[in-house]
Formats: C-alpha cells, sequence, structure tokens
C-alpha cells in the first residue's frame, strides 16, 4: 500500500488513530520508530459490594506461597492460577461501615474525616491513574454500574470512583448505555454541537459572575461552600475542554455488536466485561471501575434470598448455598475476562492482558467483617508477583496495595489515603 504523507495529513491522522488500536495496515510501518510505541497501561477494579463466602473463597492463611491449593471459590480460575494473586490480611483502618462494601474500597477514607459532617470521602486509586493517564484519551476515566434498584452492599456513591473533592462520580448502567457512550455515531450536525457547547459555557461563565458578587460579607462557612463551589466549575469547564479537544475526532469502530437491552445479572456482566476489553482495546480510557449488581446476579443464576441475608449466610442453611452460587458466577465471569485480555493483541504482539492492572473484591469480607477483604489482583501491566497466595500481617493498609498497583504501572504517587508504603512482597 502507497501512501504520501504531510505532516498534516500526519497529525490529523494520529487524532483519529488515538480511538483505535494502533493498526499496521493503515500503512504507518514507515513511522514505526516514533508513531508506534509500546502498549500503554490501564487499570481496572471490580467491586463486588457485599463481600464472598468466607470459607470457601480465601486459600488456607498457612498455605502461602505459589503452592497453595485453590479453594472450592475460586476454582472456576484454575486455568489462570499463575495469573492471579490472592492479597491476605488487609485491612482499611478508618472504613467502619459494614454495610459499604465499595464507598470506601478504593479511598479508605474516614466516613467523619470532614469537620461538622456525617459523611466525607476522599479521591479513589483509579482517579489517581486517571489523572495522569486520563488526558491521552476520549474519556479520563470510565465508571460503570447497574441499575439504580440493585446496589445493595455498596454504599453510598454513584460508582466506585470518587474525585480528588471527595465527590461521587456517576457511571454508565447499562451495557447498552455503555455501548453507544463508546461506538455510537454522533448524528448532531459538528456546528450545532459546538453551538451547544458555546452556550454552555456562557451560561456557565453568567453563573460564575454571579457567584463571585456573593463573596463579600459571607461567614467561614459559606465561603468554604462558595470555594467547593468554584472548584465543581473548574471541574465542568475541564470536562468541557475535554469535549471540545474530542469533538471533531470520530468514534473508534466498535469490535463487537451492539448489545441486547435487556441484560440482567449475569449477562449483564458478562456484556459489561467485554464492553470494558473493548474500551481500552480501542484506547478510549484507560482507566475503568465497575460496581457490579447484587440482586440481579443472583436471581439470574436462581440463588435464593439477597444481597444483605446472603452475606449473613448460616453455614448448612440456603443462604450459605447462595453465598457459594454467587462466589461461583462470579469467579467463572472474571476468568472469561481474563481470557479475553489474553486472547486481545496489541500491535506489538503482546497481550491485552500483558498491560493491564486489575483488581477484583469488596471491601467487605463477609456478614459485617471488614477485616482481609477479598482481593484478588491479576495482570501483567504493574509488574507484580502473581499466582501466589500472599498473606500480609494482619492490619496492613489495604491501600498499600492500591499503591503498589499504581507504582507498578508508572502512576507518579507517592502515597495513597493512609497507605504506609508499598507492598515489596507483591512486586515481582
Amino acid at each position: 500500500m502507497k501512501n504520501q504523507f504531510t505532516r498534516r495529513h500526519f497529525l490529523r491522522g494520529t487524532g483519529a488513530l488515538l480511538a483505535l488500536p494502533t493498526l499496521e495496515s493503515l500503512g504507518f510501518r514507515a513511522f514505526a520508530s516514533t508513531a508506534v510505541t509500546k502498549p500503554p497501561k490501564r487499570l481496572m477494579f471490580m467491586g463486588i459490594g457485599y463481600g464472598v463466602t468466607a470459607e470457601t473463597w480465601f486459600p488456607d492463611l498457612n498455605d502461602k506461597g505459589a503452592g497453595y491449593k485453590l479453594p472450592a471459590g475460586l476454582k472456576a480460575l484454575a486455568r489462570h492460577k499463575e495469573d492471579f494473586t490472592i492479597v491476605q490480611g488487609c485491612r482499611h483502618h478508618l472504613s467502619r461501615q459494614a454495610h459499604w462494601g465499595s464507598t470506601y474500597w478504593l479511598t479508605g477514607a474516614n466516613q467523619y474525616g470532614t469537620p461538622g459532617q456525617s459523611f466525607s470521602n476522599t479521591i479513589s486509586a483509579d482517579q489517581v491513574a486517571a489523572a495522569q493517564f486520563g488526558q491521552h484519551t476520549r474519556y479520563t476515566s470510565i465508571q460503570l454500574g447497574t441499575d439504580a434498584n440493585d446496589r445493595n452492599g455498596h454504599g453510598p456513591g454513584n460508582s466506585l470512583a470518587w474525585d480528588r473533592r471527595g465527590k461521587p462520580l456517576s457511571a454508565w448502567n447499562s451495557p447498552l448505555e455503555t455501548y453507544l457512550k463508546l461506538f455510537a455515531a454522533d448524528d448532531m450536525p459538528l456546528a450545532q454541537r459546538r453551538a451547544m457547547l458555546a452556550e454552555k459555557r456562557s451560561v456557565m461563565d453568567s453563573v460564575l459572575i454571579e457567584a463571585k458578587d456573593m463573596q463579600r460579607g459571607l461567614t467561614k462557612s459559606d465561603t468554604d461552600k462558595l470555594d467547593e463551589y468554584f472548584q465543581s466549575i473548574r471541574d465542568i469547564e475541564t470536562r468541557l475542554s475535554k469535549a471540545e479537544k474530542w469533538m471533531d475526532v470520530p468514534k473508534s469502530e466498535g469490535p463487537l455488536e451492539a448489545p441486547e437491552e435487556a441484560l440482567v445479572g449475569r449477562s449483564e456482566i458478562e456484556m459489561m466485561y467485554k464492553l470494558m476489553v473493548a474500551a481500552i482495546q480501542t484506547d478510549n480510557t484507560r482507566v475503568i471501575t465497575y460496581r457490579e449488581p447484587g440482586s440481579r446476579l443472583l436471581s439470574s443464576i436462581g440463588a435464593g434470598g439477597n444481597p444483605h441475608n446472603v452475606s449473613h449466610y448460616r453455614l448448612g442453611a440456603e443462604t450459605e448455598v447462595s453465598s457459594k452460587m454467587r462466589d461461583k458466577a462470579h469467579s467463572e465471569l472474571l476468568a472469561g475476562l481474563i481470557d479475553q485480555l489474553k486472547a486481545t493483541k496489541e500491535a506489538d504482539g503482546s497481550s491485552l492482558f500483558d498491560h493491564v492492572a486489575l483488581a477484583f473484591g469488596s471491601n467487605i469480607r463477609s456478614i459485617h467483617y471488614l477485616n482481609n477483604p477479598p482481593t484478588l489482583i491479576s495482570g501483567g501491566g504493574a509488574n507484580l508477583k502473581l499466582g501466589q497466595n500472599l498473606v500480609l500481617n494482619e492490619g496492613t493498609p489495604l491501600n498499600n496495595v492500591w499503591l503498589t498497583m499504581l507504582q507498578g504501572i508508572g502512576v507518579n504517587a507517592e502515597r495513597h489515603g493512609d497507605s504506609t508504603g508499598i507492598v515489596s512482597e507483591l512486586q515481582a
């Protein structure tokens, strides 16, 4: 294939390629030394709310290292045993809410950390990475969730993600919505979209001027509230600027068909996993979180009970059977996700799995227990020591694990939340 590239053509082409995998067939072989770089790092978190069946999900604490026996709850992951590590012994020391399995999972924040307020949070680990990685992609980060009526065990928030002010980030709550956001072409003419952006900026500027006029004579409490408001305006400005930057860059072509609208529970999670792979494969984002359904999963696999009473399972009772059924479904779905990551090839011949760091788990172990939360780490992107049952000193900050992952994928972070350092035993 013969191509004549000018600098202008190349720059314009590069803009379009940001939303696509790097493809040799597009004629960029000649630019291999400069245009085709090694694949970027990606980060994925999947949170499950109420936790797991402790007796059958965790490996024996005394059975450490690579030769550990895989427990029944993880049997479906046997073919990937060398490619994930179970981390035990951690906890969030400031976390007290036994029904909030995801609110503080990636932050470890103190609910009462802001004087005079009954709820407070801080930035989540994914958003620390997004601040560095997000400048290169259409979406700074992607938050996935489920139906608003199925958030048992997750706690406050709209997703797993919390911004630098400790405010919740919204989520795409269905596979179809996610597909359309990622791959559906915007039929609105470019000029009209630009006009709408300009109108939003005009409204925002007017509101900002009025807000600044109010500053004189306010109490300290009101001044603090107004400062927070100004920060939210700046956040909106950042989003508008990003939308403007990507406005004339066509969306990437979807590598899979649009999903059905009525996917529930297991099929819902399975499709979300496929869309997560598609999102990072096409470089629409490099940071994804997914707050997974609870009730919908249980009903879809024929398990009795609801997430709350299943979490409070009694040995030998129906609730324990349902809890184990849920664990089995999660492990099978996770195994399928790892299959996809390994099967998806990068331009340099490596797999997507080689450049992803992912975590699966919850802030709740089971029942009301917050110590030793289920923590599964996988992916080759963070240069972590996989294939082991890693038992840390009891009470090791879970944020130490997140910090180790962040540094492993190249994020410039010296600490995260209440971290006291990296987990050296987790490093390869």
